[in-house]
């Protein structure tokens, strides 16, 4: 058997390691590593238009999977375009490898065509980011990438000259066992003692959680139920919580809505659980706060913390409730119930008037029409901007969907990219992205990715004809829209010349149809909804500073936004509370 060269070892691992699938843009220096992909029947290079798109895929794919997944770029400005997806992939916690090709190693430091230094580029959005300088480097660089990306849950980078990757790899390498699942971590006793003695002190508690909630609903509404907490979820939280919840208080924060504001700031203990909140603005100063996190350094980085906590929500819930003494009282959940109920009805009325005659059409009706078509367990990809608000509001989740997006590094143009990701690891389930005309246009290019693979992706495009979230901001600062302003072409017209299914959606009356024509469709679709650029959303609460920036911007329409079918499950939970 001829002896493996450096590109060849690198591939065997990354598919032993359980990678699948390496997404990038093939280049010179890349060459080596592309061919032994090529070779290798157990991993397949999935070739997109643009790296960003390569990294996003590759976080989306790691997110829906919980696996490692791997992206790759040339050297000097192919792999630089990375740098954006693999921001988001590492503040998601999204296991990616990214191998950066690099120039000649003989000429590193001289200045040579296309020369950055990747090695130090990546060091701020990754674990671990090392250059491979010499073949007996490996495997032991590469398997290092692979234990931090896994165990740490992020992002490491591998910066590999194409000179080096086609040498031959050290003989009688070391077959070392890699990582590739994470232990639960428990709180030490001291810890549970302490948050124990807090929980039964308080009368009032509340539950405000985040992502880390992931695989713990049971465990989250049994200690509710034990304390009578209302609870409330951060964006990310979305999925994971608020599906089977009677003890719902809504969303906080910028996308907020309901009674979550009031829950964290009305009650005596707010206890946050696996949630990296950035918003401190809306977290309350006044009451006693604890923290249970899987990354210590979470802890207390937002708000001044009573109690830090470190550990895995689900197995610290599963230590914790059978500690706590039940509360009898339901008094101030129940106060919250009412409250959270109360907010979505006022809401509500704010957009369905006429909502079905209303030309152009309200983003808000396409996205409650959506989550009433879209199957049981789809897939949605959402784009930054007022696509994140129509998703918070109106995608309801019930533990089979999942809603991905930019959450924690907001930026533009992720879902088309991140739908193909979703989309190749598992062509039957249903994949949807909620788009804005903005960012789709910005990363469109990738929508010929679908086309090329055949992926039944369906792009459900919001064409407000601006940057709908950044008008907002500049609203809120009182300032005039500027800069904002997008000319589009009928996309549906550009998807059918790019070889997909295209339909354009002017009037509420032919929404309906025209996603459930789409998503009969067995290839990749586009549906180009025109709504309404005067539908714009505003947070739960705002200063008296937000509410000076909008009466100097008279311009505009400003709608808080309605509620979809969270409203219906609030008054169900109305229905449920005991009464005397």
């Amino acid at each position: 058997m001829a002896r493996q060269n450096v590109a060849e070892q690198f591939v065997d691992i990354l598919a032993r390691a359980g990678v699948r699938r390496l997404y990038g843009v093939v280049g010179d220096s890349l060459n080596p590593v592309v061919d032994a992909v090529r070779r290798n029947a157990a991993i397949d290079w999935v070739h997109v238009r643009h790296e960003e798109s390569a990294a996003f895929a590759a976080g989306a794919e790691a997110q829906i999977t919980g696996k490692l997944t791997a992206c790759a770029g040339s050297c000097g400005p192919g792999n630089l375009h990375l740098i954006n997806g693999l921001y988001d992939a590492h503040r998601s916690m999204a296991p990616v490898l990214a191998l950066a090709s690099h120039i000649p190693s003989s000429e590193i430091g001289l200045g040579y065509f296309q020369e950055t230094h990747p090695d130090r580029l990546f060091t701020e959005c990754s674990h671990y980011c090392e250059l491979i300088s010499s073949p007996q480097q490996m495997p032991r660089v590469l398997q290092t990438a692979i234990q931090h990306a896994v165990g740490r849950r992020g992002v490491s980078v591998v910066a590999l000259p194409g000179d080096i990757a086609g040498e031959p790899a050290p003989e009688r390498a070391a077959r070392t066992a890699l990582v590739t699942t994470r232990p639960t971590v428990r709180p030490g006793d001291d810890e549970l003692d302490r948050l124990v003695r807090l929980i039964d002190d308080a009368d009032k508690v509340t539950l405000f959680c985040g992502s880390g909630t992931a695989g713990a609903h049971a465990e989250v509404m049994e200690f509710a139920e034990k304390v009578k907490a209302p609870v409330g979820h951060a964006l990310r939280g979305k999925e994971w919580i608020q599906y089977d919840n009677p003890f719902d208080v809504g969303m906080s924060g910028l996308l907020g809505y309901g009674a979550a504001y009031e829950a964290t700031h009305e009650c005596d203990l707010l206890l946050l659980l696996g949630t990296d909140f950035p918003y401190n603005a809306f977290l309350p100063d006044d009451v006693k706060i604890a923290q249970v996190d899987i990354r210590p350094e979470h802890l207390g980085r937002r708000s001044k913390l009573d109690l830090a906590v470190w550990g895995d929500v689900k197995e610290t819930l599963r230590c914790l409730t059978p500690r706590v003494k039940a509360k009898k009282s339901r008094r101030f959940l129940d106060k919250m119930l009412k409250k959270h109920a109360e907010a979505l009805e006022g809401v509500v009325k704010a957009y369905t008037k006429k909502v079905d005659k209303h030309v152009p059409l309200h983003p808000e009706y396409v996205a409650a029409v959506l989550d009433e078509t879209a199957d049981d367990d789809a897939v949605f990809t959402v784009d930054t901007g007022m696509c994140n608000v129509w998703a918070a509001r109106y995608l309801t989740p019930n533990g089979r969907r999942r809603i991905i997006g930019s959450f924690s590094h907001g930026s533009m143009a992720n879902a088309l990219p991140m739908a193909i990701g979703a989309q190749l690891t598992d062509r039957r389930r249903q994949v949807v992205t909620l788009s804005g005309d903005g960012g789709f246009s910005m990363l469109m290019g990738d929508f010929l990715t679908l086309v090329q693979y055949d992926l039944p992706v369906k792009v459900v495009l919001f064409d407000n004809s601006s940057l709908g979230m950044v008008e907002l901001e500049m609203m809120v600062a009182g300032l005039p829209s500027y800069g904002t302003a997008n000319t589009n072409p009928d996309f549906a017209a550009v998807a059918e010349a790019c070889g997909a299914r295209g339909v354009r959606v002017e009037k509420p009356k032919q929404l309906a149809g025209a996603l459930k024509d789409a998503f009969r469709h067995k290839g990749p679709a586009l549906v180009h909804v025109v709504t309404d650029p005067n539908a714009l959303s505003i947070p739960p609460k705002i200063s008296a500073d937000m509410v000076t920036g909008f009466a100097l911007s008279a311009s505009k329409i400003v709608l808080d936004g309605g509620v979809g079918r969270m409203l219906q499950m609030a008054r169900s939970n109305l229905r449920n509370i005991p009464r005397p």
